[in-house]
């Protein structure tokens, strides 16, 4: 019986890192998918294309602010041709981990 202490202590640790990771990556994935859904409604939206390309990057921008996301103006990438819009956002986050950054990559981009 005292054999499986052992096993059982290492199985609720793996167990509460995991959750610990959960609880901290959750939040820059969720802000991330609601910024990708947002900027693929812009891009499919027949208004934008009749917008300059500066306002529709100052919206993109705008509503990663909205969501606490580090995207600058440089990021984000709107080019309109056509009636056609393409949208390429460029970031990244940085969590920290018990004193171990952990930088993610996002990409989220529409149209084309």
């Amino acid at each position: 019986m005292m054999a499986r202490a052992p096993r059982l202590i290492a199985g609720a640790a793996v167990l509460v890192i995991l959750i610990v990771l959960g609880v901290v990556l959750t939040p820059p994935y969720a802000a991330n998918w609601e910024l990708q859904s947002y900027v693929t409604y812009l891009a499919e939206d027949s208004a934008t294309s009749k917008r300059p390309a500066e306002i529709v990057r100052e919206q993109v921008v705008n509503k990663a602010a909205a969501l606490g996301l580090p995207v600058s103006d440089d990021d984000v990438h709107v080019a309109i041709s056509e009636g056609r819009v393409k949208i390429d956002v460029l970031y990244r986050v940085e969590v920290n981990l018990a004193g171990y950054a952990i930088d993610l990559h996002f990409r989220p981009g529409s149209g084309g």
